[in-house]
């Protein structure tokens, strides 16, 4: 009989923008995502997935992380 696969969960957040003036900056987009990342001591990041939803306003940046948490 075959071996289960190995199983882990994968944790994330998502960040964004503030709606309105500077939404669509995507250099202050990941300074927030950065920062993020530092307030998360222990963590392996495995992926950055950036999203852009066009609204009224123009487009609106977003990232989600995805991470292992090493701490734990």
């Amino acid at each position: 009989m075959p071996s289960e696969p190995e199983s882990w969960t994968i944790r994330h957040f998502s960040q964004a923008n503030p709606a309105g003036p500077g939404q669509d900056s995507v250099p202050a987009l990941l300074r927030r995502v950065a920062d993020g990342i530092e307030h998360r001591p222990g963590i392996e990041i495995q992926d950055v997935v950036l999203h852009n939803e066009v609204t009224a306003d123009g487009d609106w940046w977003s990232a989600t992380v995805y991470f292992h948490d090493r701490s734990r």
